[in-house]
């Protein structure tokens, strides 16, 4: 039985900045399971506010909702890139990808991946004989020694890169091979029926639960959709206000409606972490295929709150506070170190950047930040810092769709390349990032340029390579 009290819950995504935590007055004491279960479900492109929790007013997402009502939404959640392979590789190694060499989104005539060093969320659950399984889209090197079987997982159904790599690309088809679909090692399927994907890999790991009740197990849902193009099975065609994204959405929600019922018809609510977040803000080119950052300013492929800031809901039922809203910023590079702490395993002797948040997670509204600051790098170049209230645009060029006509029916429009001095937000009061205040706060100013001083020495810049850097992986 879940032993957290219940309070309205919060479903504006624009709410203001009082406290950094909202929980109910009572939090849960049950005792934590030495191993539970962990599931992270990754959306690919995924907008800010298009969940209802996070303000999407034409896409219905119950479950979702529900996921919210019954654990922790996080208002200022992070990627460690705007792109989906970096994004991907801070996910699951807790480190900056600029620490790995693994940036951009790799195609498939891209010749690395992951260094065999790097320690992977899966590798990492393996010390606790976990059973672990990705289905979806890796994106992480496609080459044999990069594949999910080579890096921890036992078990693999998916796409290697992003959905559009294809021949059916509206702009660029002719550069790119057949899309594979691979089952562990082998390529089952060129071309698949992308309609068919969101409920293919959910009936897998419907599956992977129901196999593995009785032992720990890691699942990685990682979802081809919303990345463009959309497609959507014929249960939800025509179901939502906002058209086919809308669809498609419906179908991912739906996707966690399912997850969560396999965990309950098995008993397993209570002895499972489940984690919904997004790798990246929504694809704005793409219009009417594209998804909505709310308040948030610009989108993928850009540092503006658009581009990095993204839903994160989890639900672990008798351990996290119901109905819990966390302010605290963080980033998916926290959630390795968090899965450390909860489980017991080891973290590996390298350094990594991620910091455990398990004490936010948990309802400690006491508890310190997890950083000082957080660094949004795009490719190799430091373009923001993120400290408390405060964040700090270097200055940079990047690709915006102010002024310009969006795509529509998968048909993208075309940015224009725009440019920002050294400008500073106050994110508590001006989440759009509206009103630079970098004269009103000079000394605020030199504090994060410090800071990204001190990670461009760690991590590199374009200029030169850091200390802290290591190989990627190369065939």
């Amino acid at each position: 039985m879940k032993c957290c009290s219940r309070r309205s819950f919060l479903h504006n995504a624009a709410l203001g900045s009082a406290a950094l935590f909202e929980t109910p007055l009572l939090r849960c004491t049950s005792n934590r399971v030495s191993s539970p279960n962990v599931v992270i479900i990754l959306t690919d492109d995924q907008g800010y506010a298009d969940v209802g929790c996070y303000g999407a007013k034409d896409i219905d997402t119950p479950h979702l909702d529900r996921m919210a009502e019954e654990g922790v939404r996080f208002t200022d959640f992070y990627v460690a890139q705007p792109v989906c392979g970096a994004s991907r590789a801070g996910l699951l190694t807790g480190c900056y990808p600029n620490r790995i060499g693994l940036l951009g989104a790799p195609s498939p005539q891209a010749t690395h991946g992951i260094h065999a060093d790097e320690m992977t969320m899966a590798e990492l659950l393996k010390q606790k004989a976990y059973h672990t399984a990705i289905f979806g889209k890796w994106h992480l090197g496609h080459h044999m020694p990069f594949l999910p079987t080579r890096n921890g997982f036992d078990e693999y159904l998916g796409l290697p890169y992003s959905n559009d790599m294809w021949p059916g690309h509206p702009e660029v088809g002719d550069r790119f091979p057949p899309l594979p679909l691979i089952e562990n090692e082998k390529t089952i399927e060129n071309n698949p029926d992308q309609s068919q994907l969101t409920t293919r890999y959910t009936e897998r790991a419907v599956r992977f639960i129901e196999r593995n009740k009785a032992r720990p197990f890691f699942l990685y849902l990682a979802h081809s959709m919303p990345h463009v193009p959309l497609f959507v099975s014929n249960k939800f065609k025509g179901q939502s206000k906002r058209g086919l994204y809308g669809d498609v959405i419906m179908e991912i929600d739906w996707s966690v409606g399912e997850i969560l019922q396999a965990l309950e018809r098995n008993g397993l609510s209570e002895k499972t972490l489940v984690i919904f977040t997004s790798d990246n803000g929504p694809w704005l080119s793409y219009g009417d295929h594209g998804g909505s950052a709310g308040p948030l300013r610009e989108g993928k492929g850009t540092v503006w709150e658009g581009g990095v800031r993204v839903p994160c809901i989890m639900r672990w039922l008798g351990i996290l506070p119901a109905q819990s809203v966390v302010r605290q910023p963080c980033m998916t590079i926290d959630l390795f170190p968090s899965i450390a702490e909860i489980t017991g395993a080891r973290l590996p002797g390298h350094p990594i950047d991620g910091r455990s948040i398990w004490p936010l997670m948990n309802g400690d509204s006491a508890a310190a930040p997890p950083h000082e600051a957080l660094y949004f790098f795009w490719e190799r170049q430091l373009q923001a810092v993120r400290s408390g209230r405060w964040k700090l645009h270097l200055p940079h060029l990047y690709r915006s769709m102010q002024g310009q006509t969006a795509g529509s029916g998968g048909i993208p429009g075309k940015y224009v390349q725009k440019e920002t001095g050294l400008e500073l937000y106050d994110l508590e009061n001006d989440q759009g990032e509206t009103r630079d205040v970098a004269a009103q706060h000079p000394e605020v100013v030199a504090r994060l340029m410090a800071f990204a001083d001190k990670i461009n020495e760690e991590l590199g810049d374009n200029e030169r390579p850091g200390k802290g850097c290591r190989p990627v992986g190369r065939i």
